[in-house]
């Protein structure tokens, strides 16, 4: 039996014991309210068969863990309480191994990624369906989320303890705190399906510690923007728009918003309203599969965006793999300076 099906078959007493064995060795080292989602997020990042995505959302989440605990000094404690637990549950040696690999790579991001909370509990207030296998989620942590425009957060559900996959909030930070997330559902994207089809308002979620992505503005660079979004890859350029919108920095932005046809552009009335808002703003759709549309709608995201740039712009591109392999070289096989090019780091996609 693999690892991640030995994981997955460990029964819902095994938090608690894990908790009680650390306990026997290092009384208050863990808080009991914690310990079932450190628990389950160490386990997955043990058990494996996660994405390169994945793997760093479980180490971002357990790296802050390790310090806002102070576990670090006590890793080898923590590790044997792991082992001992799901070895109480029928689970292989091959986990003494695996804990071992895994507690180095949390060392090496723990000393990597700050001070703060691991996680943010945060209800969902707002579950929108405005297109097929799409939701829009409007949380609000229970306190601050200290997010940026264009980074990325860890999102985990209840549904699916343990399992954490990256979300970019849609929006610049809000004076009430709320934070908007879309999402779309994948074939192999447990995730994602549970907080599409699944997630109800009033319903409690975590938020992870906000990571970069490379999508962030440099608040010292007034150049004009170009943004390419493809899919929901729409929230991280969404939420720059808005960060422009509050800096007046006198500085034109065009969103190339990429679907495969009308129905699919889920967030055209907060788009409508932004464009309404702001006379520096050019909102264009880019249909590649939509006959109706005008012939200048018609193509893929980056193909339209060609048309619009200007050789004062930085381009910002975010979208599924299908549409970023690839874009980077033809941007700069075009003449356009590497610098002035932002595509999103790779751990989270």
């Amino acid at each position: 039996m693999s690892l991640a099906a030995a994981w997955a078959a460990t029964d819902d007493r095994a938090a608690a014991d894990f908790w009680c064995a650390l306990e026997d060795h290092r009384p208050g080292l863990l808080p009991n309210s914690e310990a079932s989602l450190f628990f389950a997020t160490l386990g997955s990042l043990v058990a494996g068969g996660d994405d390169r995505a994945g793997r760093a959302a479980l180490l971002l989440v357990l790296g802050r863990a390790y310090r806002r605990y102070d576990l670090l000094p006590y890793a080898t404690t923590v590790s044997d309480a792991l082992l001992a637990t799901v070895a109480r549950h029928g689970t292989q040696p091959l986990w003494k191994a695996a804990a071992d690999r895994a507690t180095r790579a949390i060392r090496r991001v723990a000393a990597q990624v700050g001070d703060g909370p691991a996680w943010w509990p945060a209800q969902v207030i707002g579950h929108e369906r405005p297109s097929p296998g799409i939701a829009i989620l409007t949380v609000r942590p229970w306190r601050r989320l200290p997010h940026h425009p264009g980074q990325a957060v860890p999102v985990c559900t209840p549904r699916l303890p343990g399992r954490w996959r990256w979300l970019s909030p849609a929006n610049a930070p809000r004076a009430d705190g709320t934070v908007e997330l879309h999402v779309r559902a994948v074939a192999a994207g447990a995730v994602s399906h549970r907080l599409v089809q699944q997630v109800r308002p009033g319903e409690l979620i975590w938020l992870g510690p906000p990571g970069n992505t490379g999508l962030s503005l440099d608040r010292s660079n007034t150049n004009d923007l170009l943004l390419v979004a493809g899919g929901t890859g729409l929230a991280p350029l969404r939420a720059l728009v808005e960060q422009v919108a509050t800096a007046q920095a006198g500085r034109r932005v065009t969103l190339i918003v990429g679907a495969r046809a009308f129905v699919d552009l889920y967030d055209a009335t907060a788009l409508d309203k932004l464009q309404c808002a702001h006379d520096w703003l050019t909102v264009v759709p880019a249909f590649s599969d939509d006959p109706c549309a005008e012939p200048a709608e018609q193509g893929d995201a980056l193909t339209i965006a060609l048309d619009h740039y200007r050789p004062d712009q930085d381009v910002y591109l975010c979208g599924p793999p299908g549409m970023l392999a690839g874009a980077r070289s033809r941007l700069l096989a075009l003449g356009i300076p590497a610098t002035r090019v932002h595509t999103p780091a790779t751990f989270t996609r």
